[in-house]
């Protein structure tokens, strides 16, 4: 095992921007994993050795420079912890690149949907497929201008973009399932929707692509433990079977996700979540009083 100062070394953070109030941007020196990395793969990492592992989707990444892109959004004790360190400084542990790849190739026409934070998983997706040559129609949706974060980049990488918010504060008003439906209706085809970003966003759209025939897949991102499918705190039912995001996923076959069971879970340990930051947040401010 290399020694405590060389891993230090290889998970130093080299490059950090704030994207909105509550969502993060990191650059992360991970060699290993950016050479493996593909879209649609996550990472386990640790902040510290008494930390907890949480997983993070892959948002980039750059093989010569070997660094590793995360976006996060600042909801959890963990990430609250991360949010405070700086380009320079270094994080314990850095797993992956973990989970099955979005599967892109072969696709000629695809509409990529991406809600809130879940569009730095939809990014490099569309990114990829836009590099492969295929057509990208891109619908974006935030509740407001304030949480809009990677428009420009997703315009780089779409022959489409639409920017939908809640409030009408950018894009058009109304919701991403509206700008899909609206797009469907005026007969475009797609091989393929790719939803990635709330449970309750994900599960509407498949809602809706399944009134139209279109397959859909979406990115599950449960309770993650180990990240090779031993906890079982991933599972999922898909298709009527058990399935683990970690090892299975996280894409699947959106028309076959049990979304209700998925929300259920989801809610269990929302109490849990929010003590621990607020003790967290406590911290921060006393140490910074």
């Amino acid at each position: 095992m290399k020694p405590f100062e060389e891993r230090e070394k290889m998970y130093q953070i080299t490059a950090k921007e704030i994207l909105n109030p509550t969502v993060v941007k990191m650059e992360i020196l991970a060699p290993a994993v950016a050479k493996k990395a593909l879209p649609g793969q996550f990472i386990i990492l640790r902040v510290d050795e008494k930390g907890e592992r949480i997983p993070l989707t892959v948002a980039g990444y750059d093989r010569q420079k070997g660094t590793v892109d995360i976006i996060f959004q600042v909801v959890g004790a963990t990430t609250m912890c991360l949010s405070h360190k700086e380009a320079g400084d270094s994080i314990q542990d850095f797993v992956g690149p973990l989970g099955v790849p979005t599967r892109t190739e072969g696709l000629k026409k695809v509409a990529v949907v991406g809600g809130g934070v879940g569009c730095a998983i939809a990014y490099p997706v569309a990114k990829e497929l836009h590099d492969q040559g295929c057509e990208v129609h891109s619908i974006i949706g935030f509740r407001s201008r304030e949480l809009l974060i990677l428009e420009q980049e997703f315009r780089a990488c779409s022959e489409r973009l639409i920017v939908m918010s809640d409030d009408g504060s950018c894009g058009e008003k109304g919701l991403v399932t509206d700008a899909l439906r609206a797009l469907l209706e005026a007969g475009e085809q797609y091989d393929e929707v790719i939803a990635i970003g709330p449970l309750v966003m994900m599960k509407f759209v498949c809602a809706l692509t399944r009134e139209y025939g279109v397959k859909t897949v979406v990115s599950m991102n449960p309770i993650m433990v180990d990240g090779t499918g031993m906890c079982g705190g991933c599972r999922l039912t898909v298709g009527g079977k058990t399935k683990f995001a970690c090892v299975d996923g996280p894409d699947f076959d959106g028309h076959e996700v049990d979304f209700d069971e998925a929300l259920q879970r989801a809610a269990q340990y929302r109490d849990f979540e929010h003590h621990a930051y607020e003790e967290t947040c406590n911290l921060f401010k006393r140490a910074e009083g």
